[in-house]
């Protein structure tokens, strides 16, 4: 099968089209006909082996899985023992384990029936994305109707799927991101937007019940002043901070700090499960939420998908396009 690989740790040029065997499910997995992927941050940390404490996780001296890709969508293949929720031909959508190839495995407690009223690249955008809106606002800062939410990384993966779902719940939503993408995030159902290259989000004397941090970009005292006097932050990721351990000093302080304030400050490392999925994808038929893509490359291009992704401030999700169920 055609895979995207990668020997070594480094840039988009590291990644690379080779023929490699097709794997076969164990207990308790399938192996998936994968016909989309998607392309989020998350693709980068790994391909990039950056922060250095990931590797030994992820491959101390290159990745262990040599193929990328964690989202995907696509027809079910083949069935390992103790499956007996799924059978080949199913539509399926989840956290596929090298989802940048033909063929992907996955275990049955991290997919799902994909959602009958999108495609499959639209349901390959959902899984990372859509599951760490869904775990930020609800399973961290136990949204309610009526709060106000800041959506930092608005017109982003999982910003676009934070105002959302936000908005579904009954929130009043503000969106941060670039001017360009403001008249997108107002389509998404925020009430304002602010324009993150004119306007600081502690500019005013707005306060917020639930800030989601999807930038990762701000420094915590600057987030905390936005906040209601009991209200919770929720950061997802980070960019920067040290080659060594990246982001991790600002989860410590947040961590340590959340024990003697009022303010919930909360971090979070989302994990894809199929009751979240199962979740989404009933707020999906409904209507109340619309997976976002920004743009579609063919699985040769992920290179450029991935450059893409890091530096074009996508509207949604960068997708690949890998087989012909499409």
């Amino acid at each position: 099968m055609k895979a995207i690989v990668q020997d070594v740790y480094g840039s988009a040029d590291t990644l690379h089209v080779r023929d490699i065997a097709r794997p076969s499910p164990a207990e308790g997995e399938l192996l998936v006909r994968v016909y989309a992927a998607g392309v989020g941050p998350d693709v980068r940390h790994v391909m990039t082996g950056l922060p250095l404490m990931v590797r030994p996780v992820f491959g101390l001296r290159g990745p262990r899985n040599p193929v990328r890709g964690w989202d995907g969508a696509g027809r079910v293949e083949a069935v390992g023992a103790k499956v007996p929720d799924f059978a080949p031909g199913d539509a399926v959508y989840g956290h596929l384990d090298g989802s940048f190839a033909e063929y992907a495995l996955a275990k049955t407690e991290r997919i799902a029936p994909k959602p009958e009223n999108v495609t499959f690249e639209q349901a390959a955008a959902v899984p990372v994305s859509g599951v760490t809106a869904l775990q930020a606002l609800h399973a961290k800062a136990g949204l309610r109707a009526g709060q106000k939410v800041l959506v930092i990384g608005a017109s982003g993966g999982v910003g676009s799927f934070a105002v959302q779902l936000a908005v579904a719940h009954g929130a009043e939503v503000v969106g941060v991101c670039g001017g360009a993408s403001a008249a997108f995030v107002r389509s998404l159902g925020a009430t304002a937007v602010l324009d993150h290259t004119r306007q600081e989000i502690t500019d005013g004397s707005h306060r917020y019940d639930v800030v989601l941090d999807a930038a990762g970009n701000r420094p915590l005292p600057r987030l905390r002043r936005v906040l209601t006097p009991s209200g919770t932050l929720v950061r997802i990721g980070g960019e920067g901070g040290s080659r060594w351990f990246g982001d991790t000093g600002t989860q410590l302080r947040m961590a340590l700090l959340t024990r003697f304030v009022r303010h919930d400050l909360l971090g979070l490392l989302a994990v894809v499960r199929r009751a979240d999925l199962l979740t989404l994808t009933s707020l999906i038929e409904s209507g109340a939420l619309t997976p976002v893509v920004d743009s579609v490359y063919p699985l040769a291009e992920a290179p450029a998908a991935v450059r893409h992704q890091e530096r074009g401030h996508p509207r949604g999700k960068v997708v690949l396009i890998v087989g012909p169920g499409v």
